[in-house]
Formats: C-alpha cells, sequence, structure tokens
C-alpha cells in the first residue's frame, strides 16, 4: 500500500467533504489609483501570463498615472490568479514571488486560499483540472468576448481531504510539473542554439549575394474580403500558418466563380514559401505541401521559386528566420505607425546564396535539429507532451474523491 493509500484508510475512508471555492479562500483587498500616495506599483495583466507553463513572463511598473483607471487587486506570493476575461484560454497561475505593492489586473480572478482550509498548491490543482475548466464552460457568458464572473468561479465545489493527504498529493502532482518545467528549460536552451546554429551556418557558407527578386516572384492575396461559402475552394489566411507548417484544420471556402474570378497572385501551389504580412506573427514562412487549390487572404504573401535549381524553398524558409532577414525588415519599418511587409522594399533585399550542394547540407542540418526542437511527434517537445498527459491524467485520477454522506 503507497503511502497515499494509507493516508486516506486512515483519515477519510469514507470520503471527504466538499466546499465551494468561496468557503476556502480569504477576501482580497482593493485599491483605488487615485487614493494612493504615488508608490510605484508591479502590475500583472492577463498578457503576463504564459498560457503554456502558467508562469508570470513579466511584470509592468504603474503608478496613479499610468495606471488603468479601475480599482485593482493587490496580490501576495502563493495567491492564485485565474483569468476571467476569455477563461478557456487557461491564463492561470500562482504567485511565484512577493513583490512590494503587487496588483494585477480586474480580468484576473484572485484565490488566496485559507491555508487552515486547504492548501495553496491544493487549490492551484483544483483549478488546474479537468472538471473545472467544464464548469467555466458552463457557466462563462458572452459570444464574441466571454468571461465567467468571480461568484460563478467561487461557487465551484472542491474536495477537502485532511491537510497531510492533500500535501501527499501535492508532492506526487508537483513531480510531474517540475519534470515538464525542467523539460521547457532545456526546449527554451536548444531553441536558443538552434537560432545560433543557423544564423552561423548560412552566413559562413561559401556564397554571395543577390537581390531577392533575382531568384522569386512575390505575390499578395485578396486586399477584399471574399464572400465566404459552405463549401468550395479552401481560402486560408496567417491564423492557418500559424505553425511550423500550413494548417488546413480550419478554414473557410469560397465559391469556384469568386476562385476563377480572383487575380493569379492569390493562389499559392504546391512548393511556395507563405509568409504572414501582419500581426503578431509577422514574417512567419511555411511551405505549401498540398496540391489541393487554395486562395489567400491579404494578410498573407508568398514566394514563387524562378528557378529550382538555383535556390530550395526549404533553404528561404530558413533564411527567412534568420536575423539577415530580420536586419533588413527592422531597417524597413523602423518608425512605421502599422508594421507589415511590403513587396517593394522585399524584393530589394538582400539574400546570401550559396551554392546548391550546400544548400542542401544546410537544410539537412537545420531540418534535424529543428525536429528536436519542434516536433510534437519526436524530440524534447514530444517528451513535454507526454509529460503534460501524464500529469493531467494523474491530477484528474488523485483529485477525485468519494463524498462524505
Amino acid at each position: 500500500m503507497s503511502k497515499l493509500e494509507e493516508l486516506i484508510e486512515e483519515l477519510c475512508p469514507d470520503g471527504v467533504e466538499y466546499i465551494p471555492i468561496k468557503d476556502c479562500i480569504d477576501k482580497v483587498q482593493k485599491i483605488k489609483w487615485a487614493a494612493t500616495d504615488g508608490k510605484k506599483h508591479q502590475y500583472i495583466d492577463l498578457t503576463s501570463v504564459d498560457r503554456d507553463t502558467h508562469l508570470i513572463t513579466e511584470t509592468q511598473v504603474v503608478d496613479k498615472d499610468n495606471a488603468p483607471s479601475r480599482a485593482q487587486q493587490i496580490v501576495n506570493e502563493g495567491d492564485i490568479l485565474l483569468g476571467a476575461t476569455r477563461p478557456m484560454l487557461k491564463r492561470y497561475c500562482m504567485i511565484e514571488e512577493d513583490y512590494d505593492n503587487q496588483v494585477c489586473s480586474t480580468g484576473f480572478c484572485v484565490l488566496r486560499a485559507k491555508t487552515n482550509v486547504v492548501l495553496r498548491r491544493w487549490l492551484y490543482h483544483q483549478i488546474s483540472s479537468t472538471a473545472f475548466f467544464e464548469h467555466v464552460e458552463r457557466f462563462q457568458k458572452g459570444a464574441s468576448y466571454p468571461a465567467i464572473s468571480d461568484a460563478d468561479v467561487k461557487a465551484y465545489t472542491i474536495p477537502v481531504p485532511p491537510l497531510p493527504v492533500q500535501s501527499e498529493i501535492i508532492r506526487i502532482l508537483d513531480n510531474f510539473t517540475e519534470l515538464t518545467a525542467e523539460l521547457t528549460a532545456e526546449l527554451t536552451a536548444r531553441k536558443k542554439q538552434y537560432e545560433n546554429y543557423r544564423e552561423q551556418l548560412i552566413t559562413s557558407s561559401t556564397n554571395f549575394i543577390v537581390k531577392l527578386s533575382e531568384i522569386v516572384d512575390i505575390y499578395l492575396g485578396l486586399t477584399a474580403t471574399p464572400t465566404y461559402t459552405d463549401e468550395g475552394v479552401t481560402f486560408i489566411s496567417a491564423q492557418n500558418t500559424s505553425s511550423d507548417y500550413l494548417d488546413l484544420s480550419n478554414v473557410k471556402y469560397i465559391s469556384r466563380k469568386d476562385f476563377e474570378k480572383a487575380t493569379s497572385n492569390a493562389k499559392p501551389r504546391r512548393g511556395d514559401v507563405l509568409f504572414t504580412r501582419v500581426g503578431s506573427n509577422l514574417g512567419h514562412p511555411v511551405i505549401v505541401e498540398t496540391d489541393e487549390e487554395l486562395c489567400i487572404f491579404v494578410s498573407l504573401g508568398y514566394l514563387r521559386v524562378k528557378d529550382n535549381e538555383v535556390v530550395l524553398n526549404s533553404f528561404l524558409k530558413h533564411w527567412m528566420n534568420t536575423d539577415l532577414f530580420w536586419s533588413q525588415v527592422r531597417k524597413n519599418v523602423h518608425g512605421a505607425a502599422k508594421v507589415n511587409l511590403n513587396t517593394g522594399w522585399l524584393k530589394k533585399f538582400d539574400i546570401v546564396l550559396p551554392s546548391l550542394e550546400q544548400q542542401k547540407k544546410i537544410v539537412e542540418i537545420l531540418d534535424k535539429f529543428g525536429t528536436l526542437c519542434n516536433d510534437i511527434s519526436e524530440g524534447i517537445p514530444a517528451e513535454i507532451e507526454a509529460r503534460q498527459k501524464q500529469y493531467e491524467y494523474y491530477r484528474d485520477k488523485l483529485l477525485t474523491f468519494k463524498q462524505l454522506s
């Protein structure tokens, strides 16, 4: 019998009481900026929380002059933040450090555990569970900008076994999360190593410099939003290129008639290098690897190789991820109010062009390294995915108790 089984047998053999979250937490103080004495505050907003690691990536320094107008919540080390705006994005975290004058956005529901009732990490694991987010999905309101109220979050009931049982389950679950964190840190280091290696490989090869327009034609998508249909020709936008490949799992469609009328510039084909022209994923390249007919929106553009005996599309894709490409982007968009990749100056970009044999070797090396860093079916990402699924399985299993009658 395991230590956990022994504790359950000894302390709660007949089940445990289920208690609403509101009875497991303390009240959190709010602050009105107009009433402050000029102090600066560490401010945590929804974008501060990484949705994969559930860690706070950065905070802003604010005072009454530049802070949001609404009252904010003062948070301490050990408090749990749950993004109540668009909650299914799962922006939740625990405050790991205690800063002076730390506050958070009103977009968060703050849970401060009564530690004589529930341990902080017990509450954290509970609000990360599948059952909790099923509750969130049921009670969130609003179609375009869904949110869940503090009252509905705090009405969720959780099992409250004796503290020694909570502590042992926390120990088991934290072992999974710590291993995932170690793997994530290793992956971050490998990606940095990969980026540095890519720069060195492409810049140190025997090569000459040409203008991009000498080796590719550059095209842009439709500038007018088309009429969508239930079926027809696949119509894609920047959201379909956010991964390292062209993702056609969630697309729109236009009629065959509209497709035939559309300019040929908006019709990429197999081998073309798509890139995003606007938004947070600016410049991200993916290769079209399908013979399916496609039409693209203006948020995308593509490069079409003029001669496959001169440049490989896979080499172009790697080049577009290097500082050799991005230093030229930064030079052209400096001071611009709205950033987009303009074909006029893309054509004038300098590209380092090794021989075809050198390109093949560079691509082979970088693709193998990239698989280790990015492929969810193998390498470190696959290991992280497996550990995360293992954690989720045991979390949902260990957090489920027979209810005390």
